[in-house]
């Protein structure tokens, strides 16, 4: 097929149940089949025949050359599936397009950002994991979440996966990687003067990427919890932030013990300091919140 397919044409050709038994069948028995190695088995024509109930060898034909170019690659050695087969039978056999199981409300640890109250509670909205609080019934943070992840974790451990997620995720925005789709991120600082959250952090990271549209935005201060100076100087601390969900940070922004501020203008440069104890790590970052240098800060004795 062309290779500017519109997208209509594109989920044209998932349509059909039998394209779709095709690329399921390609997916299980390259697990069945494909040895470990650096890329995916591939599967002769005959093999497929196999696992797809077709009335004869020319309907498969008909219906592989359909989906080859767009959901599978042919060679001589035989088919398997493009990065658009990969995704699409990975939603499809995960059953990513279902509604997720309900969950919650489920109080979790941590206090409002908003208002400082122990009685934050995680749930599902909008097949987002959602947490909020329950006194001033303020939304503190929302994270994707899919069907699959719901449905094989307990409430416990769906919470523990979204936590990890929180690293995972901050990761890649650090890194300039769409979460998403694995394109650029354009990133901006922003002060915002009128807002209710706490005066320590007046400044938001908003990441966009202008191919799939998503938009990621936080605190300046959360923005550099995971990184790696950060997790280290936590660490020897005894406190590991890889396991903690963001939210969880909200009582040292709420106390002003993790502050930031701009401190140069022309180039713009801010300064974050995460105080732990009598400890702290300063991280300055430039206009696109990426870190440039950090050190550590003991209060009464000086620079480590």
């Amino acid at each position: 097929m062309a290779e500017d397919n519109s997208a209509r044409d594109i989920f044209r050709l998932l349509s059909d149940q039998t394209r779709l038994e095709i690329l399921r069948a390609v997916a299980i028995a390259q697990h069945e089949f494909g040895d470990v190695g650096s890329g995916a088995a591939e599967l002769a024509f005959s093999e497929i025949y196999e696992y797809v109930e077709v009335e004869n060898t020319s309907k498969l034909s008909y219906h592989l050359g359909e989906l080859t170019g767009t959901y599978l690659r042919k060679t001589d050695d035989g088919y398997s599936l493009t990065h658009a087969g990969e995704r699409i039978v990975r939603f499809i056999l995960s059953g990513n397009y279902e509604q997720p199981d309900s969950f919650g409300p489920k109080p979790v640890d941590g206090i409002c950002i908003f208002c400082g109250e122990e009685a934050l509670e995680a749930s599902l909205s909008h097949q987002f994991f959602s947490i909020e609080c329950s006194v001033c019934e303020q939304p503190v943070t929302g994270h994707p979440i899919t069907p699959a992840q719901v449905k094989t974790h307990d409430d416990d451990a769906l919470i523990q996966s979204v936590k990890r997620q929180s690293a995972d995720v901050s990761k890649q925005i650090r890194s300039g990687m769409c979460p998403e789709c694995g394109a650029q991120l354009s990133t901006d600082i922003i002060e915002v003067s009128e807002n209710s959250l706490p005066v320590a952090d007046s400044f938001l990271v908003t990441s966009t990427c202008e191919e799939c549209l998503r938009e990621y935005n936080s605190p300046l201060t959360y923005s550099v919890v995971y990184h790696p100076a950060s997790i280290a100087f936590h660490w020897d601390r005894g406190f590991d932030v890889t396991t903690r969900g963001i939210w969880e940070f909200n009582e040292y922004l709420y106390d002003g013990h993790w502050t930031s501020e701009q401190i140069t203008t022309d180039p713009d440069e801010y300064e974050v300091v995460l105080r732990h104890e009598d400890d702290a790590i300063r991280l300055v970052l430039d206009a696109t919140a990426t870190v440039i240098r950090s050190e550590r800060v003991r209060r009464n004795t000086g620079k480590n």
